[in-house]
């Protein structure tokens, strides 16, 4: 199992759309998460900074082509072109990410 953390801005305009639209995301991006080996999946929002944190784990064996299969959905790409707008992406990310990769520092099992 691997965990992944990562960090974008959220626009504050958006924050009320974006929690609205998270409380009830549509049944087709979840399953294509799950088909793609992705489990106990979190987005946390730090206000006032409007910083969100997402935390997920990967069940999988081949992380690239879960990802791919993803961003290849169709449904997927409906919602990012939704959600995307409403974010904040950080200007110190690494080329071609969205959201910003961490690294874990420390783990408690």
């Amino acid at each position: 199992m691997k965990r992944i953390a990562q960090v974008i801005g959220l626009r504050p305009e958006h924050m009320a759309e974006y929690k609205r639209v998270h409380a009830d995301v549509w049944p087709e991006v979840l399953d294509r998460l799950g088909r793609s080996n992705i489990t106990n999946y979190s987005i946390f929002l730090r206000e006032p900074e409007m910083l969100m944190f997402s935390y997920m784990e990967y069940t999988g064996d081949d992380f690239e082509a879960d990802s791919a299969a993803i961003a290849a959905d169709p449904v997927t790409q409906d919602w990012w072109a939704i959600c995307n707008p409403m974010q904040r992406p950080l200007e110190t990310r690494a080329n071609g990410e969205w959201w910003a990769s961490t690294e874990e520092v420390f783990h408690l099992d």
